[in-house]
């Protein structure tokens, strides 16, 4: 069971989601970024509503922990074996939610938090089964290093997000920089999906990810959460 502190609070919070819903293409330059990775079907189009995939809770894992790159990821012989850093926002749901608006939708979030989308680029790009299999290996799914409650965060619309490795800022944006924001993407995923207590969102990550190697170091932050570090093996 993974726990981390609540910033300004003396209480811990139990991570343990039903689900992780993941956004792609949500940063316009990350768009195009993309296209030249072959990572979509390569349109540079802006979506007309929210790209969705999953991460398994499987991939949870906390700060300061390690991120392991999968054996089976060997097997394949890649020419360029690929394993990437993503830096994003997360948001935590409070309570159950189904069908919801936009104005309806900060009543369901508990809090905000950094998560790092790690992906095997390889097998994300060419797994017949979408995305899936090559965002959900064990380790891939970094968070923390604290929550922050909503009410102690109240522009999450307004974030410096920044991504190091190794010491190197190698991404760097504002949540503001979004294509959908905050309200749209709870409400338009709860049309989907029954959101459910403690499940997680990711809000997609700006341009600038590229590849992890054994003993690398990367860090997310976040301003008004704080710094989420892992090292990579």
């Amino acid at each position: 069971m993974l726990h981390m502190p609540i910033k300004n609070r003396p209480q811990k919070y139990t991570v343990n989601p039903t689900k992780i819903i993941c956004l792609g293409l949500n940063y316009h330059d990350h768009i195009q970024e993309s296209v030249s990775q072959k990572a979509t079907g390569g349109s540079q189009a802006i979506p007309t509503e929210p790209v969705l995939f999953n991460k398994t809770p499987n991939v949870l894992i906390g700060h300061e922990e390690s991120i392991i790159f999968p054996k089976i990821a060997e097997t394949y012989h890649f020419p360029v074996p690929r394993v990437d850093y993503e830096a994003e926002l997360a948001m935590i749901i409070s309570r159950n939610c189904k069908d919801i608006s936009p104005a309806e939708s900060m009543n369901y979030i508990l809090g905000y938090t950094c998560m790092n989308d790690v992906s095997q680029r390889n097998i994300q790009i060419s797994d017949k089964g979408g995305w899936f299999r090559g965002k959900s290996f064990d380790t891939f799914g970094p968070i923390g290093p604290c929550l922050v409650l909503k009410e102690d965060l109240p522009d999450p619309q307004n974030l410096q997000i920044n991504c190091r490795l190794n010491g190197k800022i190698v991404q760097q944006a504002n949540t503001s920089m979004m294509i959908f924001k905050i309200p749209d993407i709870v409400s338009f995923i709860s049309k989907n999906f029954t959101l459910n207590t403690g499940d997680i969102i990711m809000t997609g990550t700006p341009s600038g990810v590229g590849p992890l190697t054994s003993g690398d170091t990367v860090e997310v932050e976040i301003e008004g959460i704080g710094i989420l570090r892992n090292c990579v093996r």
